[in-house]
């Protein structure tokens, strides 16, 4: 195993599988930043979404996904541009790893891939005694949005794992201002996405403005909000009490534990704990 992979590990207290598999996701997740960086794509786009926050920012929870968005719309952009660049990084660091385009339906703006590894391999690799069977695989999805609404402002920090280099990311109120998006309009027919609430809650924790004009853009975009009409914090907080009223609080807790270490402050959850918390938005009126 690589050294610098074995300093990344020793963040974890890993005790039994999940943990394992988490702490290997993480660590390709970072040294799949840093083949992104090598390719460039910061001069052209930015990394947000779950991710981003605990990467970037320490959330409390592991996050399965890359999410990216382009800086401006570009319809033509071909997220195989940078796979070699992927499979490269990750081999340096001694990753068995295949990188492969997942073809989009038509109609859709997301690119996406998948960053696929053997988890026996891996976990032999590491020197744990904990086993699973041969067949198993690891999987990242990583997801560029090649048309973002509107404009979006940036910021870039200074990364120092596997090694130091800069990612290109947008401020915590416009990433606060994507995640209500994704609260109040992904699809939850089959499956409720607990992990949003879960990030809503430590956005508020923390006093997180909201990044009205960025949320007014992507409601937009969405056809969801008309474009004669100024958005307030008042109405982003009529828009979230109206998405608790259906929310499956039992299907949120199902979706977000497998990614928590403290699962009683998950299990603890009530409607109540989010309906306090659209009161205490930054930016309405007390």
């Amino acid at each position: 195993m690589h050294q610098v992979i074995k300093q990344m590990l020793s963040r974890y207290d890993c005790r039994s599988l999940p943990d394992y598999e988490n702490a290997l996701k993480e660590i390709i997740q970072e040294i799949a930043l840093l083949g992104m960086w090598r390719g460039k794509f910061f001069e052209r786009g930015a990394f947000y979404g779950g991710t981003a926050l605990r990467v970037l920012h320490g959330l409390d929870r592991f996050s399965e996904d890359l999410d990216f968005t382009l800086l401006r719309p570009d319809v033509t952009f071909d997220i195989s541009q940078y796979e070699n660049f992927l499979k490269r990084e990750l081999e340096a660091f001694g990753f068995e790893t295949s990188v492969e385009k997942k073809w989009k339906a038509a109609g859709t703006s997301v690119e996406s891939a998948f960053i696929k590894a053997n988890t026996l391999i891996h976990l032999l690799k590491i020197k744990t005694s904990l086993v699973t069977h041969k067949d198993h695989t690891l999987k990242i999805k990583i997801e560029v949005d090649t048309t973002p609404p509107g404009s979006m402002p940036t910021t870039v920090i200074e990364h120092y794992s596997p090694i130091p280099y800069s990612i290109k990311t947008l401020p915590l109120p416009t990433l606060f201002a994507g995640k209500i998006v994704a609260m109040l309009f992904r699809p939850y027919k089959f499956n409720t996405k607990g992990r949003d609430f879960y990030d809503f809650l430590w956005y508020v924790s923390r006093g997180v403005l909201v990044d009205v004009p960025h949320l007014k853009a992507c409601l937009l975009q969405l056809a969801k909000w008309p474009e004669d009409q100024d958005l307030t914090m008042n109405d982003v907080a009529a828009l979230l009490h109206k998405r608790l009223e259906n929310l499956d609080l039992d299907r949120a807790k199902d979706d977000v534990l497998p990614f928590v270490r403290d699962r009683q402050s998950v299990e603890a959850w009530q409607k109540s704990l989010f309906t306090t918390a659209v009161n205490r938005l930054e930016g309405l009126p007390r």
